[in-house]
């Protein structure tokens, strides 16, 4: 395909995943106004209390864990091209009725029905694109879909800081940034069109290869898979407590270092607008640099940081440190979302990488818990203490245990 074409694909592709990104990220930049609503609070006193805001954190998450662990063979089953466009659609419309609700419990349960359709985009997007990129530019097309994607980031931190403040028309601004969100519901129908199906799920399904939950969970526990999919799981367990006890956080740690609710915001949406940057650095390095090394180090570089950011109290320390964060998160984010869709094969990929990738949207669940109780005991340099012991397991998984990808046909890398 030539270059040109393969652009306007993945172009239309990471469009869809700027709504995805969006709804994922605006729960950071919406948190102060839930708080200041009075619908959740920062640290309830009980981690069954449905009005602490790591409740509203666990409810997306939770239907995320159960969209990437039971629903990933749709995308095996039906296509990329389909499940693309009715989980963006499902999400968005989910978001809608949640940005309207009017107490904790509604709102908890319509972001858990969004996270199931959040849930199977994120791993339907990883295998689309890896299977239509050539073998030596995956992880660049990859990153290049990170990068589209993470320019929601700073919209919503903006929407966040010009809507979050004020009430217009009766409702309050957060409602106004959720239902930015839901528009991807309208943008799907034109982002669809002319998007063709992956060549090579085509071609599985031409062949009859076996697919299906059964068929793909004895395969990634047979004797070759085996050994990825325990690494991946260990991997996904622990990286989003360095990555989510981060970025669904930052305006509760600055709030907690003293800093206003106006200036919280403010520094928020900086901070925010350093993330494309990552994936453009991966874009340039994807391919150039073993992405099991990039996970690896890029981890250490999150621990530091993090620590160094729960010491700091000036505001230039603390928005160079919460930047140097984002960056390695961003970067991060797009050099594993690239090495784990590599290490399956096709006819099972989605419910493969949907299987390992739920571990990460299980431990989230309780990351937004832990985090709570931390900082309410230990304060921010807990936090990060905790931040920094998981993003060393994630170096000792991948760098221990983790095989080389780049450049390599993905058939060669299925390996069985």
């Amino acid at each position: 395909m030539p270059a040109a074409g393969l652009r306007s694909i993945v172009l239309r592709i990471s469009i869809g995943g700027w709504f995805e990104l969006y709804d994922l990220f605006m729960t950071a930049y919406i948190s102060l106004g839930l708080i200041r609503e009075g619908l959740f609070v920062a640290t309830a006193p009980s981690v069954f209390d449905l009005r602490g805001f790591a409740g509203f954190i666990a409810s997306g998450f939770a239907g995320m864990f159960i969209g990437t662990l039971l629903f990933g063979w749709i995308s095996d089953r039906l296509g990329r091209k389909a499940t693309f466009t009715y989980s963006l659609l499902w999400y968005s419309a989910a978001t809608f009725v949640m940005a309207l609700s009017h107490n904790a419990q509604t709102i908890d349960l319509w972001r858990f029905i969004a996270g199931l359709g959040i849930g199977v985009q994120l791993i339907t997007i990883d295998a689309y694109i890896s299977e239509l990129a050539p073998r030596d530019e995956r992880g660049y097309w990859i990153a290049f879909s990170q990068f589209i994607g993470y320019l929601a980031i700073p919209v919503a931190a903006l929407a966040a800081y010009l809507l979050v403040p004020h009430t217009i028309a009766g409702l309050s601004g957060w409602r106004y940034v959720a239902l930015i969100g839901s528009l991807g519901g309208i943008a799907v129908w034109f982002l669809r069109r002319g998007l063709p199906e992956s060549a090579r799920w085509n071609e599985a399904r031409l062949r009859g290869e076996p697919s299906g939950i059964a068929h793909a969970w004895s395969v990634i526990w047979n004797r070759v898979y085996r050994p990825r999919t325990i690494m991946l799981v260990v991997f996904n367990l622990a990286q989003t407590v360095g990555f989510y006890g981060f970025t669904a956080w930052v305006p509760i740690f600055l709030a907690s270092h003293g800093v206003s609710f106006a200036k919280s915001l403010e520094y928020s949406f900086i901070i925010a607008v350093i993330n494309p940057l990552g994936p453009l650095l991966a874009m340039r390095m994807a391919d150039r640099w073993q992405r099991k090394w990039q996970i690896v180090w890029l981890s250490l570089i999150i621990a530091l940081a993090g620590l160094g950011f729960s010491q700091a109290r000036v505001p230039s320390a603390i928005i160079i440190l919460g930047s140097i964060i984002t960056l390695a998160n961003a970067w991060f984010s797009c050099a594993f979302h690239a090495y784990q869709a590599e290490l399956y094969p096709t006819r099972i990929r989605g419910q493969a990488v949907g299987f390992v990738y739920s571990w990460s949207r299980f431990s989230s669940i309780f990351v937004g818990f832990i985090i709570a109780a931390v900082l309410r005991a230990y304060g921010t340099t807990g936090v990060f203490t905790v931040i920094a012991v998981a993003m060393i397991v994630v170096a000792l998984a991948i760098g221990g245990f983790g095989m080389r990808t780049n450049n390599v046909a993905l058939e060669d890398l299925a390996g069985a």
